[in-house]
């Protein structure tokens, strides 16, 4: 990943998609708040984001910059991927599947349902629910998702540092 990468996934999601993702403030404080001397410690409140995490820049980064077929896209998450996923799905008005394990809480399967997503509870750990929703992609043709491992889904991550950075 490089700066490049990073700053055009930035002009990508801010060209029109500025009120979905939030620029959102970070509050510095000493650090001894947190047991640490000779430091400041800085908190970006990635929490205010759609869907309540960082995870929102990166799937809706991934989404922008591929095409998306009439299946829509898929994923499969513990909980906070599979949300960023469904709401940038909602955002762009496209079918969204999410693949989640048993042990998945029911607040955020609720989370999913509400922003449109259709949730499939399969297995026991989160191995179970990569494999039927990676079968379940090459059934569809679904634009697949990644929590962290794919270079659009990163370079959303990365614009986090660009805020920091200005």
């Amino acid at each position: 990943m490089n700066s490049s990468e990073i700053d055009s996934a930035w002009r990508r999601l801010h060209k029109d998609y500025s009120h979905f993702l939030r620029q959102t403030p970070i509050v510095k404080l000493p650090g001894a708040a947190f047991g640490v001397t000779g430091a400041e410690v800085w908190l970006k409140l990635e929490h205010l984001q759609v869907g309540g995490s960082f995870k929102a820049r990166g799937m809706l980064n991934r989404l922008l910059a591929n095409p998306i077929p009439d299946s829509g896209v898929i994923v499969a998450s513990g909980g906070n991927a599979g949300i960023a996923t469904a709401a940038a799905a909602r955002a762009l008005r496209v079918p969204c599947e999410v693949f989640v394990p048993a042990v998945c809480p029911e607040a955020k399967r609720a989370r999913l349902r509400a922003l449109g997503a259709q949730v499939v509870v399969v297995g026991a750990a989160y191995s179970d629910a990569l494999q039927a929703c990676l079968a379940r992609q090459q059934a569809t043709g679904a634009l697949l998702t990644h929590a962290y491992d794919q270079p659009e889904v990163v370079a959303g991550a990365g614009t986090m540092a660009y805020e920091i950075e200005q």
